[in-house]
């Protein structure tokens, strides 16, 4: 009897934290079968106006973007995301080594929301996301977006912890 696919996702802003939190995923979640879905969030509006695109107005985000389109910096561009090598070279190494399929799917606004919003809008069995290791100062008034996923997703969520 074949195990239904895993659908992973990893919360993606490019930041060293969220780098090591999808390195983890790929060392102790990640297994054949499953698709890890990058979901990152760009503030509203961020995307040139020329370049402007029907799913920016979705509260769904942008269609999913193959590991294929990752790889290119034009592509990257459309969706007002910047193309980072490292992190194709990360999930492109996963996919190989894994037989997994890689994706990502970009949302527009305010992260803890829409993290919360892609748990139940692409149906996650559990989703991974990095900690900054905010101060408590800085926590209490920037809030803390691992924090508002933990209280408020729909799935699984695994905090992964930035070590310096």
């Amino acid at each position: 009897m074949a195990v239904a696919a895993r659908r992973i996702g990893v919360a993606m802003d490019f930041s060293p934290s969220s780098k090591n939190a999808l390195k983890w995923a790929m060392e102790n979640v990640i297994r054949k079968g499953d698709q890890l879905i990058l979901v990152t969030v760009r503030p509203e509006g961020h995307c040139e106006k020329a370049e402007m695109q029907p799913w920016e107005v979705s509260a769904s985000g942008s269609p999913f973007i193959p590991l294929t389109e990752m790889s290119d910096p034009a592509t990257m561009k459309k969706y007002g995301v910047k193309h980072d090598p490292e992190i194709v070279d990360i999930v492109s190494a996963g996919a190989k080594q894994k037989e997994v399929e890689i994706l990502m799917k970009v949302y527009w606004g305010d992260p803890r929301e829409k993290l919360c919003e892609a748990i139940g809008g692409i149906s996650l069995s559990c989703i991974i996301v990095g900690n900054r290791g905010l101060g408590k100062l800085k926590r209490a008034i920037m809030g803390s977006v691992s924090n508002y996923v933990v209280n408020n997703g729909s799935c699984a969520v695994t905090v992964v912890k930035h070590h310096v």
